[in-house]
């Protein structure tokens, strides 16, 4: 018996006509739409399959959009009977795991990631923060690289993404110090990303605090499927541990290797990455080989790839 789970991609995995096929062809998705464009008040079908003002690059429509496209493929998985046994996602996408759940609704979901991009955004000033890709140094390799940096100011490590693969964020001057220390000693590539805000970093912690605010007024319950939490790669054990857990999000590391290998030290054996792109796919493919793991991945962003999978045979 397979056991599988489900996983959703994060900020960064958004493209003009995500979700479309669904969207087209499934009741259930279409709704999932309809519910959203209520609930912000805005046409997200529009958003996500025409993008005609360029408006799915500002983060507070990018988070609800990617939700969205997410949850509308996740309903036509569930009518066609494949489910999941642990859920995760990556920073954005684990409000979608926490949707898939039960944590809380879709339609609470949605406005809270608006509000969450909203907050982040607007945190750190233009010009301010940065983040980097540093491939091919372990993590005690980046540790050097950024208490080295330090004195230029804030950097931390804000991604673990899989093995040989970090994202840094901070001040500028300080991540353009981790940046070219990291070539100095042998990185296969360090770069500045073209990112609006240094996510996952200590200079976000105002916005961790303001999205609490609007946590606590939401219905929370204990999770109906189990969840791995990006900030401690744990399975999220009560709906007590949900609103610490997304505050401190914002500001702390990602990891997202960590959630993978637990993941896999439970039994899993199929991963199913549902939403826009292939970011997670390849991350998991590159830790679990890494582990010597051989599992099965597959993506689902449309519908030739749904058909792909539902002529697998899954034991769910």
């Amino acid at each position: 018996m397979n056991n599988i789970a489900f996983v959703f991609p994060g900020q960064g995995a958004q493209y003009v006509g995500m979700g479309k096929d669904f969207f087209d062809n499934f009741l259930s998705a279409r709704s999932i739409f309809e519910e959203a464009s209520d609930k912000i008040s805005m046409d997200m079908g529009e958003l996500c399959f025409e993008d005609p003002k360029n408006e799915l690059i500002k983060t507070e429509n990018t988070q609800p959009a990617i939700l969205t496209a997410s949850i509308a493929i996740l309903k036509v998985l569930e009518e066609e009977g494949i489910d999941c046994d642990i859920t995760a996602g990556l920073s954005l996408g684990e409000y979608a795991s926490l949707v898939k759940s039960n944590v809380f609704s879709f339609g609470d979901a949605v406005e809270l990631v608006q509000k969450r991009g909203r907050y982040m955004q607007n945190e750190v000033p233009m010009g301010l923060g940065a983040m980097a890709a540093i491939l091919g140094l372990d993590r005690k390799q980046i540790g050097l690289c950024i208490e080295n940096s330090k004195e230029y100011g804030i950097v931390e490590a804000a991604n673990y993404n899989c093995p040989g693969q970090t994202v840094v964020s901070g001040e500028i001057k300080a991540v353009e110090s981790t940046v070219k220390i990291a070539k100095e000693i042998g990185a296969k590539k360090a770069v500045l990303l073209p990112v609006s805000a240094p996510f996952h970093c200590e200079l976000l912690k105002g916005a961790g605090e303001k999205l609490g605010k609007d946590l606590e007024g939401l219905n929370i319950n204990d999770p109906g499927v189990p969840v791995v939490t990006n900030v401690n790669a744990k399975i999220l054990s009560s709906k007590s541990e949900v609103i610490p857990s997304l505050i401190n999000q914002i500001s702390k590391s990602i990891l997202w290797e960590d959630s993978v290998l637990l993941m896999i030290d439970r039994g899993v054996n199929t991963f199913i990455e549902i939403g826009p792109g292939r970011v997670l796919t390849s991350l998991i493919k590159r830790t679990a080989e890494a582990g010597g793991n051989g599992v099965n991945i597959y993506n689902v962003e449309n519908m030739d790839n749904f058909k792909q999978l539902l002529s697998v045979e899954l034991e769910v």
